[in-house]
């Protein structure tokens, strides 16, 4: 088959990430990048074009999908605007900022018969991979209760970047909260390992530390459809050097058993009173230019391209869909409406 083109809207961090695992592929060829203040850059480092802005690079007919990894309040426009151009779209989470907008943009492409993917990663990851074995062939028995953490100190990451840019967005109303960047990936894998829904949630947000209109850091209690219920800590400002191991966490307690889940480091499972590490995630850099774009770091985002791209062929992908997409935006929308309104919110589907 013919190599897909890629064109990337944003040059930050995850705009590289994903220009990046394009290059890497086979199967797809990276053609353009627009957005941002490093696009410029980004472009002269692969050999690719810079467009003026992301319409011009949707409109070129040298590009078959587009990846969009500008800030979360523009997905939307963009979305709407590679429908309308005939372009499949890999979207970085959130979807979207409202559960309308991911309805609307699911409607665009479904009508135009054009996939639609969300950058949920985290499903490529090996040791969220072999949990979601462990669970779904009941290593643990049925599930019961998961503790869950989202934890780090965002002041520390943004004076200590090797990635410049400029963080305003993180603070912009229109990004919503923290929790929109934080939550989706917990809750898209609690959904997949289990293959089940969110049914109810209460929550707690603040904003602690910095100036900031948008919240920082939650904390929750949420129900799924087969009877387990999680617990859910996010925080953008815990101070340095943090918890160790709790900077994204798991644990499951199931009727036979037990799973502790660091997805950058140790899978470990306890059935009949001992521990075992059942996988070791080698070190997944994030934190320094160099070890970024590492393979370690590099596999997930490659492996999701492929899926997208096999999705994109008629094949089965296995990539974040539109409808968990729209499942992550409404439970972070849930959360905060749960903690302004001080009830529990229960979810449709």
């Amino acid at each position: 088959m013919s190599r897909i083109r890629i064109g990337v809207t944003g040059s930050g961090f995850m705009g590289r990430t994903h220009v990046d695992a394009a290059s890497k592929l086979e199967s797809t060829e990276i053609i353009a990048v627009a957005g941002g203040s490093r696009a410029e850059k980004l472009a002269a480092d692969y050999e690719i074009t810079c467009e003026s802005d992301a319409a011009s690079l949707i409109r070129r007919d040298d590009i078959d999908a587009i990846v969009i990894a500008t800030p979360h309040y523009c997905h939307f426009e963009e979305a709407l605007l590679a429908a309308a151009a005939g372009k499949h779209a890999l979207i970085e989470k959130p979807l979207a900022t409202s559960v309308e907008d991911c309805e609307k943009m699911a409607a665009a492409f479904a009508e135009s018969g054009l996939i639609l993917s969300v950058g949920y990663h985290q499903r490529f990851r090996n040791s969220n991979k072999r949990t979601g074995e462990l669970i779904q062939s009941g290593a643990i028995g049925p599930v019961r209760c998961i503790q869950t953490s989202a934890l780090f100190d965002a002041e520390t990451m943004r004076s200590g970047s090797q990635f410049g840019g400029d963080w305003g967005w993180w603070r912009d109303p229109r990004s919503v909260a923290h929790l929109i960047n934080s939550a989706p990936h917990t809750i898209d894998l609690c959904r997949w390992w289990m293959q089940t829904d969110l049914a109810t949630i209460s929550a707690h947000s603040g904003t602690f530390r910095e100036q900031n209109p948008n919240e920082n850091t939650t904390m929750a209690l949420l129900s799924f459809t087969n009877g387990a219920m999680c617990s859910f800590w996010s925080s953008s400002v815990a101070p340095s050097p943090g918890f160790l191991g709790e900077d994204f966490r798991f644990r499951f307690m199931g009727d036979e058993g037990l799973i502790d889940l660091n997805p950058f480091g140790d899978l470990k499972v306890s059935h009949g009173g001992d521990w075992k590490t059942e996988y070791q995630q080698p070190t997944v850099g994030f934190d320094n230019a160099n070890a970024a774009f590492q393979p370690a770091r590099m596999q997930a985002y490659c492996d999701q391209m492929q899926a997208f791209v096999d999705s994109i062929q008629g094949q089965p992908g296995g990539e974040g869909t539109a409808a968990d997409g729209r499942a992550g935006v409404q439970a972070v929308l849930a959360m905060l409406e749960s903690s302004t309104s001080r009830r529990v919110v229960s979810l449709d589907r």
